[in-house]
């Protein structure tokens, strides 16, 4: 089967298979508890492992407390509202740990309703987004299959997000969902500054404009998620989490819980920093 390479193995996150479980047992021991109930899926961040790993491994390790997929449905992507979307539909996509197979099956009909750009595992373009994620998710869920997607932040997202869960649930398969997106960028680097430097500005990302993405998470309002990170640049993938939220929606979730949240300041105080927040759906 052709295999798509782990092209961030080494750089974002460790490149060995013993490397890769070491930090993720470490991740693992955050004290966060998972929350009681049937997982449907989640958000999770998608910076370098030493940024924002322990977030998304301790959403993902709260899924597999409740949850056993098949198939997990992995949106993610930086994209703009008139990009076109994405779907790697068949291989398998390399990891430290292990290959994950791709839902053929499901992607093959998926493709067949969108009009996607579709990748291969040997013509694609690298994107962290995904890939960052995948060694968690094999280190859990070691069978599943996923299905990547990349989708912009425009209305149409819902509608894949709905019908790759709806299809997803009449092949029978048992199925998670991730949506991955960082928050606000702030900082000379990411060219916006809107509150200036020091103390002022992280209490602003952090307490406002992170915030009003997030309790719009947590509402499950995958529109008005769109709207608002186009407006106050709070959310890289915004089409990607409200993707995320309508396919969770479509298999049944109906709250959502906040497991963390942090900044890339907390790790390495700088003048640009990055958020972000782990989310699960029930």
């Amino acid at each position: 089967m052709a295999r798509r390479s782990a092209d961030f193995a080494g750089s974002w996150y460790p490149g060995r298979d013993s490397d890769c479980r070491r930090v993720i047992e470490e991740f693992s021991r955050s004290g966060v508890p998972c929350p009681s109930g049937a997982t449907i899926g989640g958000i999770v961040p998608h910076a370098g492992w030493v940024f924002s790993g322990k977030i998304a491994c301790n959403v993902i390790r709260c899924l597999s407390e409740q949850s056993s997929p098949d198939t997990i449905l992995l949106f993610g992507r930086h994209l703009h509202p008139s990009s076109k979307s994405y779907i790697m539909s068949e291989g398998s996509w390399a990891t430290p740990l292990g290959d994950l197979e791709i839902d053929q099956e499901l992607g093959k009909k998926l493709q067949a309703e969108f009009p996607f750009v579709v990748e291969t595992p040997t013509r694609y373009d690298q994107d962290n987004t995904i890939e960052v994620q995948l060694p968690f998710i094999k280190h859990y869920f070691p069978e599943v299959k996923i299905l990547p997607l990349g989708v912009p932040p425009a209305l149409g997202s819902l509608r894949i997000g709905e019908r790759a869960a709806e299809i997803s649930r009449d092949l029978g398969r048992k199925t998670l969902v991730l949506g991955s997106t960082d928050l606000t960028h702030y900082g000379y680097n990411y060219g916006y500054t809107p509150k200036g430097a020091g103390k002022a500005a992280v209490d602003w990302v952090k307490n406002e404009n992170d915030k009003r993405l997030v309790d719009l998470i947590l509402r499950m309002d995958e529109e008005e998620v769109i709207r608002e990170s186009l407006t106050n640049h709070n959310a890289c993938c915004s089409g990607a989490v409200a993707a995320a939220i309508a396919a969770a929606k479509k298999l049944g979730a109906r709250q959502a819980q906040k497991l963390f949240y942090a900044t890339s300041y907390d790790v390495r105080p700088d003048s640009s920093f990055v958020g972000y927040v782990g989310v699960v759906f029930l």
